[in-house]
């Protein structure tokens, strides 16, 4: 298929060279079969269309020889790559060659933030963290108990909450476990851990959590013992010893509107920005992915950090390639091998679900220009900025520790931001090249659009347009700082796109783990 009529251009005007030693561009704009692209080397007339945010080859590449994009093998060529060819699934392959790993030779020191201190306007809890909404959430323990939640967080649409302006709404969190679980397992241990994150939550000043009455994870289960904040309402009820869907619904809608009066007294109150907790994913990720929306949010979370704020990175599937830079800024060597330790797990995980680790970018993915995992790791790790890496967590535990973090979730976009608010991150930035429309609710999600063209497409689900970095209209730092500001401004109340639709509630998705029986 031809793009457009071929033409002479200079590959300064088309493409974007990430690194000097580089092998490959991205280019900026479709180039069709017959296009002379002028290289520092000579013309060079392209034999294939190249589609925008794919690669073109700057040099020669023998098959078998490593493909390098960011100053790092994506790849071994599988036949011989000449100057002027479209790099992609054709001819371009997975690298297994094993990687050497340094712990800590590369740490960071940020540039604490100079002027008066940042502050957002969030809701103080009684053990000292700050929410950035005031939710009543209604958790399940199983799934038998799903359509009752939904039954009763449903009465609460509409003019319901007229009169209650500071409560942020009323929502059920349902799944599709916990019964037929292993006791103690890593599915049953999993689930539990999720849910009691979501329970302790800031941005939930009220829960009620319902179960049917007879499930393996058992409704007390999920906050007895729990360090629950004080001013947190917590009620509970079982399908069972209520009598029955319909009274349970009324019950459930009973006990919420004793809490409404009580949490609409909460008022948002100056907090500093050390006290956010910073979400970081990507999905529906392309070739732009890693040149804009990607380091402009490493930036906005490298400011964060540097303010005393935590970041949670996650999708370890999608930092394979790329975690000997992770382990580079590991404030210790026993933080760099938790992580080397999880991608060894993730590893053993794929081949014996038949599959490997480069099996993870999606024809989304591909059809934007990524090619192997390798190549989609490097542009996802450049979300976590210029920061030492200070911890390495489990799926949904607690995040304890500021600055940046890991969390070992799965690629799945609502799996691994599920975990993530389970570990206690108050928003999110979550960055897109195909077109997510994700939500995470109680947790605000700001969607960060890689390119201006699916911006265009889709600007009624996208909160800023990093796309105006390839556009050559303004830069990383430019857009880091909106989308810093922007994190504050959503802290402080602002509404993102996703919340406006309210969309969120179907998107928690805890990661379903072990035997089921």
């Amino acid at each position: 298929m031809t793009l457009r009529d071929p033409q002479e251009i200079a590959l300064a005007d088309c493409a974007l060279l990430m690194r000097p030693d580089d092998d490959v561009v991205v280019v900026t704009r479709e180039l069709p079969a017959g296009t002379t692209v002028v290289m520092a080397t000579g013309p060079v007339v392209l034999r294939d269309d190249v589609p925008r945010s794919h690669k073109l080859a700057v040099r020669a590449v023998p098959a078998g020889s490593a493909v390098h994009k960011y100053g790092q093998s994506i790849g071994l060529a599988t036949v011989d790559i000449a100057a002027g060819d479209h790099v992609h699934v054709h001819n371009l392959g997975m690298d297994t060659t094993a990687r050497t790993y340094e712990f800590g030779t590369q740490r960071t020191v940020l540039t604490p933030p100079v002027g008066p201190e940042r502050t957002f306007l969030g809701y103080h809890r009684a053990n000292g963290r700050v929410g950035t909404r005031n939710y009543v959430g209604v958790l399940t323990s199983v799934n038998c108990s799903a359509s009752t939640a939904k039954m009763i967080a449903e009465q609460f649409r509409g003019t319901a909450l007229d009169g209650f302006d500071h409560v942020d709404g009323v929502i059920a969190l349902t799944h599709q476990s916990g019964c037929g679980l292993v006791p103690g397992s890593d599915g049953a241990n999993t689930l539990v851990r999720t849910l009691r994150g979501y329970a302790r939550h800031p941005n939930f000043g009220g829960v009620l959590v319902l179960g049917l009455g007879c499930e393996m994870v058992p409704v007390q289960s999920l906050v007895d013992g729990l360090d629950l904040p004080a001013d947190t309402l917590v009620r509970t009820l079982t399908i069972q010893d209520t009598g029955g869907v319909r009274a349970t619904v009324r019950a459930g809608v009973d006990l919420i509107k004793q809490m409404l009066p009580v949490l609409d007294e909460r008022r948002r109150e100056p907090a500093p920005v050390s006290e956010l907790v910073l979400g970081l994913n990507c999905g529906g990720s392309d070739g732009y992915s890693g040149i804009t929306a990607n380091p402009a949010l490493g930036y906005a979370s490298d400011r964060i950090v540097a303010a005393g704020g935590t970041s949670i990175l996650g999708e370890t599937p999608e930092v394979f390639g790329a975690e000997h830079l992770l382990t580079r800024r590991a404030v210790s060597e026993a933080v760099g091998r938790k992580l080397l330790d999880r991608i060894d797990w993730w590893q053993g995980y794929a081949q014996a679900g038949g599959g490997t680790l480069d099996n993870n970018p999606s024809p989304g993915n591909k059809a934007g220009g990524l090619t192997t995992i390798l190549e989609k790791s490097l542009g996802a790790v450049a979300k976590a900025g210029q920061a030492d890496l200070a911890a390495v967590y489990e799926y949904a535990e607690p995040v304890t520790e500021r600055g940046m973090v890991f969390m070992d979730t799965p690629g799945y976009d609502p799996v691994s931001v599920t975990g993530i608010v389970a570990g206690g991150a108050t928003v999110v930035c979550f960055t897109t090249g195909r077109g997510s429309v994700f939500g995470c609710r109680p947790t605000p999600s700001i969607k960060l659009a890689t390119n201006t063209e699916m911006f265009a497409q889709m600007s009624e689900d996208m909160d800023i347009n990093c796309g105006r970095i390839v556009d050559g209209t303004a830069t990383i730092a430019d857009v880091g700082d909106e989308i810093f500001e922007r994190i504050i401004a959503v802290a402080s109340g602002d509404l993102t796109v996703s919340e406006g639709l309210e969309i969120g509630q179907e998107e928690f998705v805890p990661w379903q783990l072990g035997t089921v029986t």
